[in-house]
């Protein structure tokens, strides 16, 4: 039986690639594992195996081909005597028609709800806005703030001549040199350290990280020395700084840099931890943040990177910590959120309103401080509370919110709230596992249904 051959997704930012070079030819034998293929994206050109065996049977795409998008098919692979040439087309499968029931009246549809979004109040009516990405809204941000404060600077893998490992970085070296643009070496520990005893000195760095999963090497500088320095000294000194990066499941990266640490760095006090959805929120809110003189953890995430959103064009926007962001107002559940979690509140809600059922969606934004007088506020209005998010559910950021509920709105749930999170399993590196692992809007919108028993 003929398989298709698609352009992989070597990164989970990839939209499209070159096909540089093709190792096999037609009439090869292929195996599973054996690389095929040599794939360039706008970071690196990097080998494609094979995940089947048989034999090459036509290349779609020739070697040298630009602009390939993902899932594009690139050749068929064919089993011992068939003939690519002769395989038909796969026609689509029929529709099943489900039997009449006489004896069941049929269901009526409820009418779809209105969806209301309301003015964002950090926004001024009538502002002009610009599509920009999660990514460029970022470098906007730390662009602005480098040139208004001469202390700030930025230090990380990759961020200078690399110009960041997913791109953030872009231009910021051209524009304010290696002294303000540092590229490290590969040890957490040692430049985070750094770092906070810059910003003990008088320094506001930005510190990035490839990955928040490498920040484990630099727990005790982040958690021991940035946090507890300016409550230990009793206020004589402190760190004005920002650790940010990327955080939380990308795709197909394993267990060991899949993590999701938002609930993790809310727990500590002395830090201020943000996680943004939108790109407006991400610049809006890095901005606030490398002007915090404390400091503040800056949880970003790789999938959202190349999201586009529109972002005011203002002389100086910024988004205050500790104020959630209703996204649409609804009257019969509260679906509370954040990061890229949003998506699937969002898509659910989406959902739920062509069933007749009106959610409202809070972006938290902020974890730390925590704005739970929005939530508090929407679910007496509508009695039922769903969370949203991709970390584990052991002392997840959900569980804060259902206690804070309990304790200071019991008697206007008439549902339990639940908690939607990622599963209480190491991220799997299958693709088909992962996939599994991870939240979904179809969870979200099935506990909705369960809190407003529809």
């Amino acid at each position: 039986m003929a398989t298709e051959i698609l352009m992989p997704a070597l990164s989970p930012t990839m939209e499209e690639g070159t096909l540089a070079k093709w190792l096999v030819k037609e009439g090869d034998a292929v195996e599973a594992g054996m690389v095929i293929a040599e794939i360039e994206t706008d970071k690196a050109t990097m080998e494609f195996e094979a995940v089947d065996e048989g034999i090459m049977g036509k290349i779609l795409i020739p070697e040298g081909t630009e602009g390939v998008a993902v899932n594009t098919p690139i050749a068929v692979l064919i089993e011992e005597g068939e003939d690519a040439d002769a395989i038909p087309e796969p026609a689509a499968a029929p529709t099943a028609t489900p039997a009449p029931t006489p004896e069941a009246a049929p269901a009526q549809a409820a009418a779809p709800v209105e969806v209301i979004a309301p003015l964002d109040p950090e926004i001024p009516a009538g502002t002009e806005m610009k599509p920009t990405t999660v990514r460029e809204a970022l470098r906007d941000a730390m662009a602005e703030e480098m040139r208004r404060d001469e202390t700030v600077y930025l230090m990380g893998e990759e961020v200078a001549q690399y110009q960041g490992a997913y791109k953030v970085s872009q231009g910021l070296l051209d524009e304010f040199g290696e002294k303000r643009v540092i590229d490290t070496p590969i040890t957490e520990h040692g430049f985070t350290g750094i770092a906070v005893g810059a910003s003990f000195g008088g320094l506001k760095p930005i510190v990035e990280y490839m990955t928040f999963n490498f920040a484990m090497q630099a727990m005790d500088q982040i958690v021991n020395s940035a946090a507890k320095t300016l409550y230990m000294s009793g206020g004589q000194m402190g760190a004005h700084i920002v650790f940010r990066g990327a955080n939380g499941a990308a795709s197909r990266v394993g267990a060991q840099h899949s993590q999701d640490y938002a609930a993790w760095y809310a727990q500590i006090p002395g830090l201020k931890v943000v996680m943004p959805y939108s790109a407006a929120d991400a610049k809006g809110l890095l901005k606030t943040a490398i002007r915090d003189p404390n400091p503040v953890i800056f949880l970003e995430n790789e999938i959202l990177y190349g999201q586009t959103f529109d972002v005011p064009v203002m002389d100086d926007f910024t988004v205050p910590f500790g104020v959630a962001k209703i996204w649409r107002e609804g009257t019969d559940v509260t679906i509370v959120s954040f990061g890229i979690g949003m998506k699937y509140a969002l898509e659910a809600a989406d959902r739920l309103a062509e069933e007749g059922i009106s959610a409202e969606v809070i972006d938290l934004r902020t974890l730390r401080p925590m704005d739970t007088a929005t939530v508090i506020k929407s679910v007496m209005k509508t009695n039922r509370c769903v969370t949203v998010e991709e970390g584990w559910p052991v002392g997840s950021i959900g569980n804060h919110i259902s206690a804070v509920l309990m304790q200071e709105a019991f008697d206007y749930l008439d549902a339990p709230v639940i908690n939607c999170t990622g599963k209480d399993v190491p991220m799997p590196y299958a693709a088909n596992l992962e996939k599994l692992a991870l939240v979904t809007t179809d969870e979200v919108v099935e506990a909705v249904h369960q809190v407003t028993y529809r």
